[in-house]
């Protein structure tokens, strides 16, 4: 019987599950947005203004956002463990794909609901 250790890896349809649905949010959002911006022509500051000053607009960007360093973490993290043997290093370089994908996440949403 082989054992197999687990050693902080993560198993399972979780991980491709939350990879594969941020990609359809962040699909869908780009479609929507060019649609948008095919459709109003010329765009121009005015437009992009009046665009996102609708929270809808404002909630369904964050939510592409959001998808995105989530897309962005499990690739990364994925990538650090598959190449990145020393167990130190690793966990630095993760612990700082997470801080800055959370200091992104931070400036996101003050750059949507910050100044109006």
């Amino acid at each position: 019987m082989v054992k197999r250790a687990i050693t902080g890896a993560h198993y399972g349809v979780r991980d491709w599950l939350a990879q594969r649905l941020s990609a359809v949010i962040m699909l869908l959002y780009s479609i929507a947005l060019l649609a948008y911006v095919t459709t109003h022509q010329p765009m121009n500051f005015e437009a992009w203004h009046g665009l996102f000053q609708h929270d809808a607009v404002r909630f369904f960007t964050l939510l592409f956002a959001l998808s995105l360093f989530v897309h962005a973490w499990v690739g990364v993290r994925d990538v650090l463990m598959d190449y990145v043997h020393a167990t130190g290093l690793r966990l630095a370089l993760q612990a700082a794909t997470i801080a800055a994908l959370v200091v992104y996440a931070m400036w996101t949403i003050a750059l949507l609901w910050g100044a109006r």
